[in-house]
């Protein structure tokens, strides 16, 4: 799995007309009381009390009977990759790649022609005939991939397919009349509600960990597609690809990241809608490979700052920075500093939204955008393409100060300079003081717009920034990245 670092609690309390609750420090439990009638000679024998079920808590030992053999342990051998390298103290460096890193690295043997990586991780079985799903971090690279079921059985598994950026494998073992897993809807989950996952961390076959849905869609860095459940299950490595389940038995997600600064589980977890992961199935077997929607634009965050730049009323969309020549994109109109409102009628709130909205969909569907431009909503229908999804800015615009004017020396692109940026007109920035500078403008940078208006000249660059109210937005580019930074002017 990978990893991610916060620190969790988990406050409980029970209370339900005069019952109270009594911490008993040598059972380690805690049961109901009755606070009006405590006579002992009414009370329970203590080894009843102590074995009884505690009134609000789950048991999930049933559930565990029944689904428990459907969850397989997965063990991979293969070249092993360079080792990599952490800060001071082995810490690691990302906090979401610790599961990813989390694989033995025996030295080479005598003999050996190079060391073998070996790792462990977890997988479900999804169909009788013995299809199975787990993360692409848990077999990448691997030439072999054994699946081993609870009644010992082992079983040498082909890789159907696997799609990284969902990080969902499909793997296929033969087998007949298999246990296998009841699916569930990730949407009727709730905040709050019990969840439980099975799985082998540290290669411990079948350890069954519980706790609550502490949020759901989540999106993480460099995960664009997956509106992550985030939960306080304990997982670690080896848990990586395992279910989790609702407390009907039905699986609900596959348990991907933890998020760490000690490289151990720190009670945030995060997992794959198991939606996301059926589609990814689906989309293996009947194409051999995922299909996903595309519009070939470049989008960013809006910020306050940028929402006021653009008269939107709240930070809300994704902003276009860059749109692909020729690609789906252009030829419905889009154009940098549109900002996507919403996706057939359905919302975009922030500009993570968009990726995943747009890669639900098939190659080739048409959807209706809702774009801001020039101070009102228009809509624009965009018919999609067939490549890899959104690309999403590379760089964030950086927090902005208060300044009172733009402090800017640029100048026209000479033909050569203009012919490396692809030809667009623009300003060179020769020198970047004040306000420009606190916001992230740089020597170097080439500007191409104001406001989503273009400029080429110095004149059309004054003009825009003295008929701008309190900030600006200015389209940057910086190599190959283009992006917004807003600029305020007051």
């Amino acid at each position: 799995m990978k990893k991610v670092a916060l620190a969790a609690a988990l406050a409980a309390a029970f209370a339900g007309g005069v019952a109270l609750t009594e911490w008993r420090e040598d059972a380690r439990i805690a049961r109901p009381v009755n606070a009006a009638a405590q006579a002992p000679a009414a009370a329970a024998p203590a080894a009843a009390a102590d074995t009884a079920p505690v009134a609000g808590l789950p048991d999930f030992s049933a559930l565990v009977e029944r689904v428990g053999p459907a969850v397989v342990n997965i063990a991979v051998a293969g070249k092993a990759a360079p080792p990599v390298q952490g800060p001071p103290g082995g810490l690691p460096q990302d906090p979401f790649e610790f599961f990813r890193r989390f694989q033995p690295q025996p030295g080479p043997g005598p003999g050996d022609e190079a060391p073998q990586r070996q790792g462990v991780g977890s997988g479900f079985i999804v169909s009788p005939d013995g299809y199975v799903l787990t993360n692409t971090h848990v077999v990448k690279g691997a030439e072999t991939v054994t699946v081993r079921l609870t009644d010992k059985r082992e079983f040498e598994a082909r890789v159907i397919g696997a799609d990284d950026r969902t990080d969902v494998a499909l793997l296929k073992i033969d087998g007949r009349d298999l246990p296998s897993v009841r699916m569930g809807d990730p949407s009727r989950l709730k905040v709050g509600n019990w969840v439980a996952a099975i799985g082998s961390p540290f290669g411990f076959d079948n350890t069954v960990t519980a706790g609550i849905v502490s949020a759901k869609s989540r999106t993480l860095p460099s995960d664009a597609y997956v509106p992550f459940i985030q939960t306080d299950v304990a997982v670690n490595p080896g848990n990586s690809g395992g279910p989790l389940f609702n407390l009907a038995g039905e699986v609900v997600g596959i348990n991907a990241q933890i998020f760490s600064r000690t490289g151990g589980y720190m009670g945030v977890s995060f997992a794959i809608p198991i939606d996301v992961a059926m589609k990814v199935r689906e989309d293996l077997l009947a194409f051999g490979k995922v299909q996903r929607g595309r519009i070939a634009v470049t989008i960013q965050q809006v910020s306050k700052e940028l929402a006021g730049s653009f008269g939107l009323d709240r930070p809300r969309g994704a902003l276009v920075a860059g749109v692909e020549k020729g690609g789906p994109g252009e030829a419905a109109g889009l154009r940098p500093g549109d900002v996507i409102l919403s996706v057939d009628g359905q919302a975009v709130e922030q500009s993570m939204d968009l990726p995943r909205m747009i890669g639900e969909r098939r190659p080739g569907a048409s959807v209706a955008l809702e774009v801001w431009r020039d101070g009102k909503a228009r809509r624009m229908d965009v018919k999609l393409g067939d490549t890899p999804g959104e690309k999403v800015a590379a760089a964030e615009a950086p927090a902005v100060s208060k300044a009172a004017q733009l402090g800017l020396a640029v100048r026209p692109l000479s033909p050569a300079e203009r012919s490396r940026a692809g030809g667009v007109p623009g300003l060179v920035v020769e020198r970047a003081e004040g306000a420009a500078a606190r916001a992230g403008i740089r020597r170097g940078d080439v500007i191409l717009a104001v406001n989503s208006e273009a400029v080429d000249t110095v004149e059309a660059l004054k003009r825009l920034v003295d008929g701008a109210r309190d900030r600006v937005a200015v389209l940057v580019q910086r190599a190959d990245a283009r992006f917004f930074v807003p600029v305020p002017l007051s």
